[in-house]
C-alpha cells in the first residue's frame, strides 16, 4: 500500500499513513531477556467507585458525584483502554467526577459492530444524557479526540469544553484528499487489518510504540503488551471509519472552547523536515471553523503525550480548566 501523496505527511494516529501496517510487520516482538519480564507498570489500574456499561462502552467512573469540578469524560485511542488516563485520573479524581471510557473491541472488549464509530459516537451521547452531566470537558486521546469533537458538533449545546489530544477532526494527511480516494485507502486498510491473527497484530503494536508511540523503549513495550489485546478487526473498523471521516464541515457548530494538545519530539520533527511551531500551525489550519481553539505543544512527547509527559499534559488540562 503506498503512502499519501501529501506535503504534511504526519503520522501521528495509530492507525498511521499509507505505510503503517507494512513498517509494523518489520519489527517483531522482542523476546523477555534474563527469564520472567517486570510487572507490568500500566496493568494494574485504579480501582474505580463505579463500573457500568452504555452500549458496549465500558464506563468507570472516579471520584465523588458532587465534586465541585467539571465532570470529565476520558476517551482513549485506538486499542488503548482506560489504563492509559491513570495519571490523568489521579491527577482529577480529588476535585472532579472522571468518567473513563474503553470502546469495544478494544482491551479485550467484545469486538465493535460494523458501524464501530458511529455507534462508538451514540454511546458517549447517551452517557452524557443517562447521567445527566452538567457542562462536562471531554478528554480524548487520537481517536478518542476525534469522537469527542464529534460529539461537541453533536451536543453543541451540553458539551462544556474538549481537550483533543493529537486527534483532529480529519485524519491527517488525508485533508486535501477526495472523499472516494479516502474511501478506498480506509477499505483497503480494513481488510488488511481484520486479516490479522494475534500474534501478528501484537507484534505490529510493540513496532508501533517503539517507532511512533512512546519515547521510553520500556513503556512501549508496557502499551503494546496491552493494546495487543485488542481486537484487530475492531482496530481496522474504527481506523477505516476515522479515516473516511471529515469533521471539518461542523466543526462551526460546536460552542465549547477547545484545546488542542500537539506532542513533539524533536528527532522525529527533523526526519519530517518538521518544526514544532508548523506541526501546531498544521494542527491549527485542520480546526478552523471552530470558534474557540487553542493549540499547545508538548515536547519532548510522542503521540502517547499522557505517557511521555503526563505533568505536562495535566498541566495545559488543568489551565484550559481554570479558563472555562
Amino acid at each position: 500500500m503506498k503512502p499519501f501523496a501529501c506535503k504534511k505527511p504526519f503520522a501521528f494516529f495509530p492507525i498511521a499513513v499509507g505505510v503503517l501496517v507494512a513498517m509494523l510487520s518489520a519489527h517483531p516482538a522482542h523476546a523477555a531477556e534474563n527469564g520472567a519480564p517486570p510487572p507490568n507498570r500500566f496493568a494494574a489500574t485504579i480501582a474505580p467507585a463505579e463500573r457500568f456499561e452504555v452500549d458496549g462502552v465500558l464506563v468507570e467512573q472516579h471520584g465523588k458525584p458532587g465534586s465541585r469540578g467539571r465532570p470529565l469524560v476520558l476517551v482513549p485511542g485506538l486499542a488503548t483502554g482506560g489504563w492509559v488516563w491513570q495519571e490523568t485520573v489521579r491527577a482529577f479524581s480529588p476535585d472532579h467526577v472522571v468518567y473513563v471510557l474503553t470502546l469495544p473491541g478494544f482491551d479485550g472488549r467484545p469486538p465493535a459492530p460494523a458501524n464501530a464509530f458511529a455507534s462508538a459516537r451514540a454511546a458517549v451521547e447517551k452517557l452524557l444524557e443517562q447521567r445527566h452531566l452538567d457542562k462536562p470537558v471531554i478528554v480524548g486521546h487520537s481517536l478518542g479526540a476525534t469522537l469527542a469533537l464529534a460529539v461537541a458538533e453533536d451536543m453543541p449545546a451540553r458539551v462544556g469544553g474538549v481537550v483533543a489530544i493529537d486527534g483532529l477532526p480529519v485524519m491527517p494527511g488525508t485533508d486535501t484528499l477526495p472523499q472516494a480516494e479516502r474511501a478506498r485507502y480506509a477499505q483497503g486498510m480494513k481488510a488488511r487489518m481484520g486479516g490479522l491473527n494475534p500474534s501478528v497484530f501484537a507484534a505490529q503494536q510493540q513496532g508501533y510504540m517503539r517507532t511512533i508511540g512512546v519515547l521510553d523503549m520500556g513503556k512501549a513495550d508496557d502499551v503494546a503488551l496491552l493494546t495487543g489485546r485488542s481486537d484487530p478487526a475492531s482496530v481496522g473498523q474504527y481506523a477505516a471509519d476515522v479515516v473516511e471521516l471529515d469533521l471539518r464541515p461542523g466543526l462551526n457548530k460546536i460552542q465549547a472552547p477547545v484545546l488542542v494538545i500537539a506532542p513533539f519530539f524533536d528527532a522525529d520533527g527533523a526526519q519530517q523536515g518538521l518544526t514544532a511551531d508548523a506541526k501546531a500551525g498544521y494542527y491549527r489550519s485542520l480546526m478552523q471553523g471552530a470558534p474557540k481553539v487553542e493549540v499547545t505543544t508538548v515536547a519532548p512527547a510522542r503521540h502517547f503525550a499522557m505517557i511521555d509527559q503526563p505533568q505536562q499534559v495535566n498541566d495545559a488540562i488543568r489551565k484550559y480548566l481554570g479558563s472555562l
